[in-house]
């Protein structure tokens, strides 16, 4: 009994042991409290650095900046030197042709595709193009849906899509959207457009 009693008592710590293991658990809270607050501040910045030219574009073309955000968010998680397996390159991952399209439009003698890497360049060539699209199903009850899929999988997949209830009603539409990647990036996109608008008043 006195043997067993005292293996027993050598398991127990000791009053160091207890102070060691307390400061082993306070470094180890400290580390993981400003390994996430380091996360949290590089995720804030990531999600706000391009909110000045996303606003002036938003702006110079008529559309609400969360929306023009929220694309930028679902199409390059706000990586300005993102490139698209089509081609499509920056924020809002434009083509060729839609960048040259609001080239012309602006008029600029001087433009290529690769000057779309530019953050300013490519948040007002997208909003640009993004206004175009809404415009054209300016008919329908809400044009958003049907523009983002427009934007997301081309116009002639749209019209494909618009049958019906479909031509005019937007919920709808969204139903019968051929193309489950193209739904959810609708719905994804507005969802986050609903969050971002607390972001810009």
């Amino acid at each position: 009994m006195c043997e067993l009693a005292f293996a027993v008592d050598n398991l127990l710590p000791t009053p160091c042991h207890r102070v060691v293991n307390r400061r082993w658990l306070i470094w180890f809270a400290l580390f993981i409290g400003l390994d996430t607050a380091a996360y949290f501040f590089w995720h804030y910045r990531q999600e706000h650095r391009f909110d000045v030219p996303i606003r002036q574009a938003a702006l110079r073309y008529g559309l609400p900046p969360a929306l023009v955000k929220a694309v930028v968010w679902r199409e390059s998680n706000f990586d300005a030197e993102a490139v698209g397996k089509a081609g499509e390159i920056g924020l809002m991952q434009l083509m060729d042709d839609a960048a040259h399209e609001w080239a012309g439009a602006a008029r600029l003698t001087s433009f290529e595709h690769e000057c779309v890497f530019d953050p300013r360049t490519n948040t007002l060539a997208g909003s640009y193009y993004l206004a175009k699209l809404l415009r054209r199903y300016a008919g329908t009850d809400n044009p958003l849906p049907y523009a983002l899929s427009d934007y997301n999988a081309g116009r002639g997949n749209v019209l494909k899509w618009m049958t019906g209830a479909a031509r005019t009603n937007s919920a709808a539409f969204v139903t019968q959207i051929g193309f489950p990647s193209t739904r959810d990036y609708v719905l994804a996109i507005t969802g986050r457009y609903a969050k971002y608008r607390s972001e810009f008043h």
